[in-house]
């Protein structure tokens, strides 16, 4: 949910502006921590989204990866974070991101900080890039978390060429099943029955599926247009809210073979962060406070803040992530030994590097499979029509002998 706030910085400076969060004390955990004193916050209310964020063009992934990693390099060489913002602005390429970095200058230079700044441009910079970059500046290490998210995208980036890739073969043929399927009903279908009746023959069941489906959408096309357009809309303005968020990604993750995929992404990323903030010498409250914040699924940012909770009672870290399914036995355990070491940012990495390591083997499963179940499903489709076609056409020869 987007938030508009006013607030105050350690000079006394009056800011205002707008950033995305899972709840009100979400968002003023986020600009706390961030040096603003917070005067008055409020949720922004919309019945329908900003229109204004989809007339932009979108930035190139392969841009922000870019980006990512120019911005850390400059930052490591001593580059102040506006010199080489102003840098990365005159050379790139993106459109796009050449506006947005000259509105992120601006804010920086009215004190506003990075994430903050980032967080007004949810087109170019996803919520879950801005909050990383809070936890890059709370820990001072943000050369290490743009890297981080450069590697997360270009991920990302391969996952989806593979998916395309994968994709192409099925969807040129469900493009020609498409055409040869409506020439097959519009054209060849009707004097087929026609003359079937005609002989006095009873259609095929298959034909009669066909002809009722194609009758039912003639009739009430319209209606069912409606219909799931307007269902789709309460739906999308349902997911909006947070009750709605928690059971969306309740359902994600159930999905067999994705939501194991997006549970071990999520978790390996919200180790990275744990490890990374554990590593500053941040409080342990604070640590999970800020995962909290970068972490994208719902259920999981529950989960962390009924740990978070038990925490500050004296349980420890792995005692209430022992009693939430939603995290998985090696993270328990190696956060256990973590505890019990000292070195918990060390297993922790352990962790996300396991994590990792399967989710990238189950991303290489489930695209390996979407190209025979496409096929499949597109010759169950030709296999149907085929039928309720050429089965009337024989049996219309054989009424004539």
């Amino acid at each position: 949910m987007n938030y508009s706030y006013v607030a105050y910085t350690e000079g006394k400076k009056m800011v205002k502006g707008k950033l995305a969060a899972i709840d009100e004390k979400a968002a003023i955990d986020m600009l706390t921590t961030v040096g603003y004193h917070v005067v008055s916050i409020k949720p922004e209310t919309r019945l329908l989204p900003d229109l204004s964020r989809f007339l932009q063009a979108p930035v190139k992934k392969e841009a922000l990866v870019l980006f990512s990693r120019q911005l850390a390099l400059l930052l490591e060489a001593g580059v102040g974070i506006i010199s080489a913002l102003e840098l990365l602005q005159a050379q790139t390429s993106d459109k796009t991101l050449k506006t947005v970095l000259s509105k992120v200058i601006d804010d920086l230079r009215a004190g506003r900080s990075f994430s903050a700044a980032l967080a007004q441009h949810q087109y170019a910079f996803p919520p879950i890039y801005s909050r990383m970059i809070g936890v890059g500046e709370h820990t001072g290490a943000l050369e290490s978390v743009l890297r981080s998210l450069a590697d997360h995208i270009e991920r990302e980036l391969t996952a989806m060429g593979k998916l395309k890739q994968a994709l192409m073969y099925p969807a040129l043929v469900a493009l020609m099943t498409v055409v040869v399927g409506a020439v097959m009903i519009f054209v060849l279908l009707p004097p087929v029955t026609k003359m079937f009746s005609a002989l006095g023959g009873k259609l095929p069941i298959t034909t009669r599926l066909l002809i009722s489906s194609m009758d039912l959408v003639m009739d009430y096309g319209l209606y069912l247009i409606v219909g799931l357009v307007g269902l789709l809309a309460l739906l999308f303005l349902f997911f909006r809210t947070s009750r709605g968020r928690y059971i969306r990604d309740s359902i994600l993750l159930r999905i067999p073979m994705l939501g194991r995929l997006l549970h071990l992404t999520e978790l390996a990323r919200c180790c990275r962060n744990l490890a990374l903030l554990f590593r500053s010498g941040l409080p342990m409250t604070e640590v999970i406070k800020l995962t909290t914040q970068a972490t994208g699924n719902a259920v999981i940012v529950e989960a962390l803040k009924q740990v978070e909770y038990d925490m500050m009672r004296g349980r420890g870290l792995s005692a209430p992530m022992r009693q939430r399914k939603v995290f998985l036995p090696l993270m328990v355990e190696m956060t256990k030994v973590g505890e019990e070491t000292g070195a918990l940012d060390e297993t922790l990495t352990v962790v996300a590097e396991n994590f990792q390591i399967e989710a990238d083997r189950r991303t290489q499963t489930v695209l390996g499979m979407i190209e025979p179940v496409m096929t499949i499903i597109i010759g169950g489709a030709v296999g149907f029509l085929a039928l309720s076609v050429f089965m009337p056409i024989y049996g219309a020869l054989q009424l004539v002998k």
